[in-house]
């Protein structure tokens, strides 16, 4: 199914975010300095690409359809879903708020506690809808199903990021890797 491939896609790019904020977190307990800017840019792309583009989508558009199929939110992996983007949301702010007082070892403490968090959330998040969910709403979703789910992404994703902002994510993601894993690994 072409909608679950592309959430897939978007997954795939959200682990190279991940992994980049692990770096960040790594180098910050080894008393490292990080760029700000970077950190600043990554958590941007958590904030917009993950959740105001990614989440959304599954939320207004897979997970309603998923419901109309018989598959419920409460008590079941939807509802499941649900709880960790609102958690993901909470510790991304904790990480933003961190970041205002980031030349204190407590701050820096906690947006580490916070990074690792939701590396961890995300990381299981990802494999859970990758392997469970999205393997039974290709049981239960037909091909016209599947072509309705592609339109609303792309409408959700014009409304909440613009056009070309996909691509602008995976060049920033590039960047990144560029800047933290390939040029200032130590």
């Amino acid at each position: 199914m072409k909608s679950l491939e592309l959430l897939m896609q978007e997954h795939r790019l959200i682990e190279r975010g991940l992994a980049l904020l692990k770096n960040i977190a790594d180098r910050l307990e080894r008393g490292e300095s990080v760029s700000i800017e970077k950190v600043i840019s990554l958590l941007d792309f958590f904030r917009v690409f993950a959740d105001k583009c990614h989440h959304i989508k599954e939320e207004k558009a897979l997970f309603p359809k998923l419901e109309t199929r018989g598959i419920p939110r409460e008590g079941g992996p939807i509802g499941v879903m649900l709880n960790e983007h609102e958690k993901g949301r909470t510790l991304q702010e904790q990480m933003r708020q961190a970041l205002s007082d980031f030349l204190e070892a407590k701050a820096r403490q906690n947006f580490v506690s916070s990074a690792r968090e939701y590396i961890t959330l995300l990381s299981q998040h990802i494999w859970k809808e990758d392997n469970v969910l999205f393997q039974m709403a290709k049981q239960i979703l037909n091909k016209s199903d599947d072509m309705e789910l592609e339109k609303s992404f792309e409408s959700y994703e014009q409304e909440q990021i613009g056009g070309d902002s996909h691509e602008q994510y995976h060049k920033l993601i590039c960047e990144l890797e560029a800047y933290f894993l390939l040029h200032h690994n130590n």
